[in-house]
């Protein structure tokens, strides 16, 4: 049988290049989407060296036009880890800028849906799907300061529930995962509009937060269990968190 394929999101940086790396070693042919080329290539090229087969193609998952077109270019695809996303600000409801709401929800919704819609033919045809939806806490809790990323993981969420109800009986698996506090090189930075200082503040006095690499181990866990089993949602936090808005901080 030919090598079963997986497409990741966001695979340029953080957890969505930790989770291409992670099913290269579990076997995967790893399709790289983002939007920034020299880093799908750096990463390609990474992956090559140490004998994995990896391939790079620039996309902006909210451009539907070039979903499509990137869908009818891939020969299969047995596995789909929708994770591009992001948070803008931090401002509340009352003060906060629709067009930031807009752009999480495009590329936190939206985005999942397009490639979602785009593969999932492929996916159906492989006789073995599965489906990430990389969600977040975000998804399933509310705090102040993340009205619109809230609002857009929740709908991410709810994709990924009603995907489960559409296709059973199909061979697809849906798989959500909701990570808690996660240290990535990013995340935190762009939300913060690149203030470093604000970023870094958010893991003042926390041990050990979750890595990159701790939910790209996830992701291939979930992904390599027998294909009768699926993993519905699992949430994943570090142990100094006990919930969005409760943890604990060393002095």
């Amino acid at each position: 049988m030919s090598t079963r394929t997986a497409v990741i999101t966001g695979a340029s940086s953080g957890i969505g290049a930790a989770t291409a790396r992670k099913l290269a070693e579990a076997g995967f042919h790893v399709v790289l989407t983002a939007r920034r080329a020299d880093r799908l290539e750096a990463l390609a090229k990474e992956l090559a060296a140490a004998g994995h087969s990896a391939a790079a193609h620039v996309l902006d998952v909210t451009d539907r036009a070039a979903v499509d077109a990137f869908a009818a270019s891939l020969p299969r695809c047995d596995v789909l880890v929708d994770n591009a996303g992001g948070a803008l600000g931090t401002e509340p409801v009352a003060a906060a800028d629709p067009a930031d709401w807009r752009a999480m929800y495009e590329v936190n919704v939206i985005g999942v849906l397009n490639v979602t819609q785009a593969l999932l033919p492929a996916l159906t045809a492989s006789g073995d799907g599965t489906i990430v939806i990389m969600s977040s806490t975000a998804g399933l809790a509310t705090y102040e300061g993340g009205g619109g990323y809230v609002a857009a993981k929740h709908g991410s969420h709810v994709i990924a529930e009603t995907l489960r109800l559409e296709l059973n009986g199909t061979p697809v698996r849906v798989i959500e995962i909701a990570p808690g506090m996660v240290r990535t090189e990013e995340f935190a930075v762009t939300r913060f509009r690149g203030d470093a200082d604000r970023a870094a503040a958010v893991y003042q006095g926390v041990a050990e937060p979750l890595t990159a690499e701790d939910i790209a181990d996830t992701v291939s866990w979930a992904v390599t269990r027998p294909s009768h089993v699926n993993i519905d949602l699992l949430v994943v936090r570090p142990r100094a968190q006990a919930s969005n808005y409760k943890v604990h901080r060393e002095q």
